[in-house]
This record gives structure tokens, sequence and C-alpha cells, in this order.
């Protein structure tokens, strides 16, 4: 099915229905193809974070959809997102993940690219006639804005600002990068893996608090008594999931942990004494050391940002479609950037524990989300619900619904973005 072929309206109203999700939404590949073109080819996609590109001449490759991009830092500093396709003949013109250069070029037949995407060079250029201009096939670009060091790029030049699309989101990106404990974010590491699923089961899961003591109950019982407690915020009143428009959500778990920069007097947890006591050790001031301390843990809510990036706790969750029944998952780690090295080690053991390969976290969810799958093969006539929480929502300062904790509120946020754009 192609892009104009698909009749939008009456067929999205039978495949997005509110409280229930068709299972064609898992299993079509004629729709996954539509959904690469009308959502990740006019959407805000998240490619990479600033730290991953620090200086002129670094360099990372990313996604957007099921298309390669570079994301590079040009001699002037500015960042672009670059397709990674030569224009004479498609090869890649870049396979090191990251690293630093002057330029690319194609191995195919030399061509030459700038940092910032420009056709520099072509050997034997005589065979080529002068109304052939260079200006004209450079590698393609992106349009790229950034947001508290994360870097997005669009397809759509025309498309509304980034800023405007992340709209009431903004404020608790603001919050998830207090993290930084006084100092920027950097990324530390990440773990990637691929799930025999479609990406739509993956963005369903960051918001949804409903899974957690079921699928993660081997990681809460590894946990000593104070950290369980803290981590089982379903049994807590004050938790909820709150619809932020265009897609995003926000499930807040703990409360108290929302603004990093507050509650500095609050007792250091048990898991955190030795550390802070090392931080001491090493001059750092009794403020100080608990700020940095509160960041270590990561803060109290999991952040979705349509279509592909999760702000979870303490790391970047980022999904790529690979096909309508395979989707990458990258779980980075985030730490200090300058910040003590002791903290950021304490960081990485913290992210290993649940997201790692070895941790609990990542092969409990990685499970359910491939039996998710496997199970949309059967009846297909029967809809998936997404209805939790329906009808005992409220109402936010922003006009748009808060659920309780264990509600699909988020779920059907993302599913009412994917509609508006799917229609369009």
């Amino acid at each position: 099915m192609s892009l104009d072929e698909f009749p939008s309206g009456p067929q999205t109203d039978e495949l997005m229905k509110g409280d229930r999700v068709a299972t064609p939404m898992y299993e079509d590949p004629a729709l996954f193809d539509v959904e690469m073109e009308r959502i990740f080819g006019k959407s805000w996609v998240w490619v990479a974070h600033e730290s991953e590109v620090p200086g002129k001449g670094n360099f990372v490759l990313s996604w957007v959809g099921t298309q390669p991009v570079i994301v590079s830092r040009d001699r002037k500093g500015e960042i672009h997102v670059l397709v990674n396709r030569c224009r004479h003949r498609a090869a890649s013109v870049c396979e090191i993940k990251k690293g630093k250069t002057s330029s690319f070029q194609c191995p195919y037949h030399g061509w030459g690219y700038a940092l910032n995407g420009d056709l520099r060079a072509i050997p034997y250029s005589e065979g080529y006639s002068d109304d052939f201009k260079k200006e004209n096939f450079g590698l393609k670009k992106l349009r790229v804005e950034t947001f508290e060091g994360m870097v997005f790029a669009n397809f759509d030049h025309d498309a509304e600002p980034l800023e405007d699309f992340l709209g009431n989101a903004k404020p608790w990106i603001r919050l998830f990068m207090k993290q930084g404990g006084g100092f920027p974010v950097k990324t530390l590491g990440e773990h990637q893996f691929k799930v025999p699923m479609n990406w739509k089961v993956q963005l369903e899961n960051t918001t949804d608090a409903y899974h957690f003591p079921i699928v993660h109950k081997s990681f809460l019982q590894s946990l000593d008594g104070e950290a369980n407690e803290t981590f089982s915020f379903m049994d807590d009143d004050d938790g909820y999931v709150e619809d932020l428009g265009n897609g995003h959500s926000v499930m807040v778990m703990m409360p108290e942990l929302i603004d990093l920069d507050e509650n500095l007097d609050a007792p250091i947890p048990e898991r955190f004494k030795e550390l802070a006591a090392e931080l001491a050790e090493q001059g750092y001031e009794d403020e100080k050391v608990r700020r940095i301390v509160r960041a270590v843990g990561g803060c109290g809510f999991n952040l979705n940002l349509f279509p592909n990036a999760g702000c979870s706790l303490s790391f970047f969750r980022i999904l790529r479609p690979v096909s309508v029944n395979e989707t990458e998952i990258r779980h980075i780690a985030l730490g200090m950037d300058g910040g003590p090295e002791v903290a950021n080690q304490m960081r990485m053991r913290l992210h290993e524990h649940f997201q790692g390969p070895m941790g609990f976290g990542s092969p409990d969810d990685a499970e359910v989300w491939e039996r998710v799958q496997r199970g949309s093969a059967g009846a297909g006539d029967v809809d998936v619900m997404v209805n939790r929480g329906l009808g005992l929502e409220k109402e936010s300062k922003n006009g748009l619904p808060v659920g309780d904790i264990s509600a699909e509120t988020g779920m059907r946020a993302a599913y009412k973005q994917w509609k508006k754009v799917m229609d369009q």
C-alpha cells in the first residue's frame, strides 16, 4: 500500500477505536510502510544527544524510522542530520558507529562530502558535463532542532517548531535533565537489542505501570527493603499518568523525586550512604553531596515522547522500527559530564542492575513484548484493550486527561496522535 492509496479517516477509525486497538496495528506490513512515511517521515524524531557529538568533526550514526542517518557537528559547531546514502549510487558513506572525521567518502566511487553534507569532491570530474552542479548533489539533509541537549530531526522542513511539538512535555524534560546533579548530562554507554515485535508494543510500555509488579517481580525481590518500598508505587495513591498532548505522556511513580533539586534535607537512603561519605571525603560540600546523591538515583517519573523516545527514570529508551514485527531498542545510560567519577560509576551499576543485558528489567520486558506480538497472530478479530482507567480520569491544568498510576492514559495519548498524523 502506498501513501496515496491509504484511506485515512474511516480506516484509522477501524484501527484505533479510542479504548481499543485493532490487531492489524501490530500485524499489517502495508500499514507499517505508511507509518514510516506519515509518522516517521513527518514527525520530530529523537536521533541523538548532544554529548554524543561534543566537538567539531564528531559524528554518530542513528536512524529516523527505517532510514539510516548521520548526526554530525561541522567546523562551525552546528549539528546536521544527513541521510547515510551517497547521491551517486546509494552506497552508505559511513559505517563507523561514532567517531571524529573531517569528511565522509563513499567507498564505491569516492564521492566526498563535508560534515554538513555538501558534495565537495568527485574523482575524474571531467566525466560530467558543465551543467552538472555539485551544489545540487549533497547528502539529503533533515531539519534539525535541539531541546535540553536532545537532538531531533524531521524530514518535513515545513513542520511546526520542535518546541511547539514538545509542548507540555518541555517542563518534564527540564526536570529529567536535573539528574546531572548540577553538571551537564552526558551519555555513558548503551545496551542495544532487537525484539520480534511491532514498534507500537514498546511505545505502549514506557508509561505502563500496571505491568511492573508482575513482569518485574524478580527485580523487586533483588532490592533491599528500603529500595523495594521506593519501587512499590502501585500501592501508592499519589502516582499518576498524564496525557501531555501530541502523543506525549508522563507516568509519575515517586512524586517526591519529581524535582531532584528539592527535598535535599531528606535522609540519604542507606544504599547511597557510602557514596555520600566518599563524595564528602573528596571535598564536596554537604548540599552538593546531597544533590549528587539524589541525581544518582534518578528522577521519579517516566516520560514518553512520541514517536520514539522515552526518558525513563535515569536513562533514554529509544525505539527503532525495523519491520512490522521487529524493533530495535537502545537503553542509553546517562551520567554527569565533569561530575565525580564515583557517582557516574554508581549510575552505571544501577543501570546494569535493571536495564543492562544481564539485568532484571530488559530480559523480562523483552519476553512479554515478544509474547504480545506472538499472541496477536491468533484471533485477529479480537481487539487489544487500552481502556484501563477510562471514565475515572480527571482533567489536568492543561485540559488533558490524568489517570491513576495504573491507567492506560499514556497509551490512549499515543494512539490519538497516531490517528491524527495518519489522517493528515
